[in-house]
């Protein structure tokens, strides 16, 4: 019995410095910073990061690095992963956790294909399962991986202000999993209100859902108005790319997000 006790507490103590030597080796990532020729390539790109405030600069490098250090970018399709990708990728999913203690903390791959890739969809009608072929931009796995079109990531960061981002749909979806689930739910910042963000983004969907099916014009992607989840990420994405209409169409969505997320890009110039 002594023996037993002796083992769990060699055990615990063996967790505690695993636990321990994670936290060390990511405060010594995050403390890290770009190169010049590393911040030559993500300015051209991803022009939105020549936006962010001085005070963000620092962290952003920091969340740059332990992405790169954290997950493994794989080519599929013989696409062959450069430099230039792998920056613009981290730095795009960087900026969406740039001032936020909030994680990819169960992300290990990001799998990037040359274009558009063909997913298998399941889907159950009673009894009956169908699956299909689809064809995709990106997709995001509970627990990783994300998956990306590099033709579309690509332009996502190139594109800064048309609403339409891949790469931060995607990873809008793996913070959204963070809870446990992806509803359109991710984990509250301290002090931010569930009720709060369910009552607005419920709300907001529900007007979305009525513009789309009047054929009404919408600063969210219509792609919002499949569910609550992707109604999160398409508001993200217009959160970052279209700031100031966001802020005009849906003020509450922009705030709910500018709390989650710590940051206020309508104000940046």
């Amino acid at each position: 019995m002594i023996y037993f006790f002796g083992l769990l507490a060699l055990i615990g103590l063996a967790l505690a410095y695993r636990t321990w030597r994670k936290r060390q080796w990511q405060k010594e990532v995050l403390a890290s910073r770009l190169t010049d020729e590393e911040w030559r390539i993500i300015r051209a790109q991803v022009p939105l990061i020549q936006k962010l405030p001085p005070d963000l600069k620092a962290p952003f490098e920091g969340k740059v690095a332990l992405l790169l250090n954290q997950a493994d970018l794989v080519g599929c399709n013989g696409l062959e992963v450069t430099d230039e990708m792998a920056l613009s990728i981290a730095a795009q999913a960087a900026l969406l956790v740039v001032n936020t203690d909030a994680w990819y903390k169960h992300l290990t791959t990001v799998l990037i294909y040359p274009g558009a890739f063909k997913s298998k969809q399941t889907t159950q009608d009673g009894y009956v399962v169908t699956e299909q072929n689809v064809v995709r931009l990106g997709e995001s796995w509970s627990r990783g991986p994300v998956v990306l079109s590099w033709q579309d990531a690509q332009q996502g960061g190139l594109n800064d202000n048309d609403g339409l981002n891949v790469v931060l749909h995607e990873f809008a979806h793996q913070l959204d999993d963070l809870s446990g689930q992806t509803d359109g739910a991710p984990p509250m910042a301290a002090g931010q209100s569930f009720a709060t963000w369910r009552a607005v983004i419920v709300e907001a969907f529900d007007r979305h859902v009525a513009s789309i099916d009047a054929g009404r014009r919408t600063v969210i992607d219509p792609y919002g108005a499949t569910n609550h989840e992707e109604f999160f990420a398409v508001a993200v994405e217009a959160f970052f790319e279209r700031p100031q209409a966001l802020k005009r169409a849906e003020q509450d969505v922009y705030d709910q997000i500018a709390i989650l997320l710590n940051v206020d890009p309508a104000s940046w110039s």
